[in-house]
């Protein structure tokens, strides 16, 4: 099936859910059971079934095969928001004395994680993820995994996923991806060898910023009988699942950042049209992008689809159907990134991206507020820089509002 197809289709089980095309929210805390020896064989998975909403519930259980369909994984898990999906994924791999070699241009809450995680005992060592060199140099025998974001946010640079895949296979360790700025629309990390592919579903797979939430989905690829990973010896017996079991049966479960029942209703609600939104969303941002370039001089504009962007030719061959829904413009001054943000009718002064409407942030005052200047650079944020997450306006209006808050004839 092909992409829009498949959303609507594929993983869809008609019988299981009597014939209605969405699954019904079971917005429940816990499930009743026939007998004793029932709920203790679902207890002890002897049996499958659903106990409690903070474990499994049925409507997060067709949100998370409906996302292991799309992503063409074998397993996935979702959580209360992406942020929670990082940290169960980076706490069921690594601990005290570990490592991790992640991109230095990651999304801010994602760069705070990986620094704080000092107080546990792990170390970030950050790199330039386009320096094949830089990325080996910081890979040492503590190292756990590789972390990296499709399309950065907001640096949009675009992660050569094989070259990373070729790095981490050599040295035994997997590859975690992370897909929000991109979604499966544009690329499928685990095809191009990525091991781990998390989402945050907040952002373009609900489309409409009506539930935080995030998801990761295992590809099955990664050995974990490997000894740099001798904490999966009791999960090994489940094969390619392992981790995902280690996972159920830890961190997710034992953090208790659970999605929401309702939470995974919408998710599927907005997945069905996911295909669309993006090739309207990515459609208006080049369209976008290419004004500011053309008619905007003053303004610097960043974009994978632009032949000025360092990443362009990267995007060419990692990005299918579009080159994301995310631009940044560089207005020379702090002062009138404020002035043009305020002056805007039409676009939204809101800290999130993926949205139906489209938004606008000055990340340097907000999203990397606590980062050192050092590690604003890195992760390409500038006092003058405004990010902008393109949604489904027509694009004339859109051009229109930003030429009257830029100011000018344009």
């Amino acid at each position: 099936m092909l992409f829009n197809t498949a959303l609507l289709h594929d993983g869809a089980d008609l019988k299981e859910t009597h014939g209605a095309t969405l699954p019904p929210v079971y917005q429940v805390s816990a499930f009743h059971h026939d007998t004793a020896e029932r709920m203790a064989d679902i207890f002890s998975h002897r049996a499958p079934g659903y106990n409690y909403t903070r474990v499994a519930n049925p409507t997060i259980a067709a949100f998370e095969n409906r996302i292991t369909k799309l992503e063409k994984g074998i397993a996935s898990v979702a959580s209360s928001s992406g942020m929670t999906a990082i940290s169960t994924a980076t706490l069921n791999l690594a601990g005290a004395g570990d490592e991790i070699v992640s991109s230095n241009g990651l999304y801010g809450g994602t760069y705070y994680l990986f620094r704080d995680l000092r107080s546990l005992g792990i170390t970030t060592r950050f790199v330039d993820i386009a320096s094949r060199q830089e990325i080996e140099a910081a890979i040492t025998e503590k190292t756990k995994f590789i972390f990296a974001e499709t399309i950065g946010n907001p640096s949009l640079v675009v992660t050569d996923i094989a070259m990373l895949s070729d790095i981490a296979k050599s040295h035994g360790i997997p590859l975690v991806i992370d897909n929000t700025v991109a979604t499966a629309y544009l690329a499928r990390p685990l095809e191009q060898g990525a091991d781990i592919v998390i989402n945050s579903s907040s952002k373009y797979i609900n489309g409409s910023g009506t539930a935080i939430s995030g998801i990761l989905t295992d590809g099955g690829s990664f050995d974990w009988k490997s000894p740099k990973f001798p904490e999966f010896a009791d999960y090994r017996k489940f094969g390619k699942f392992a981790f995902i079991a280690k996972l159920r049966n830890g961190f997710a479960r034992d953090l208790g950042g659970c999605l929401a029942p309702m939470n995974a209703f919408l998710n599927l609600v907005g997945l069905e049209t996911l295909g669309l939104r993006m090739e309207k969303a990515c459609g208006t941002a080049l369209e976008l992008a290419r004004w500011f370039s053309d008619r905007c001089p003053g303004i610097s504009v960043n974009y994978p689809g632009l032949e000025t962007s360092p990443s362009h030719q990267t995007a060419q061959r990692i990005l299918k159907n579009g080159f994301g829904a995310i631009l940044t413009i560089r207005t020379g001054s702090r002062e009138r990134a404020f002035e043009i943000m305020n002056r805007l009718k039409l676009v939204y002064r809101i800290s999130n991206i993926g949205d139906s409407r489209t938004l606008i942030i000055h990340p340097d005052s907000t999203l990397a507020l606590h980062n050192s200047p050092e590690e604003r650079v890195q992760s390409g944020v500038y006092d003058d820089l405004l990010r902008i997450s393109v949604g489904l306006e027509d694009a004339p209006d859109l051009i229109e509002d930003f030429r009257q808050a830029i100011g000018g004839d344009r």
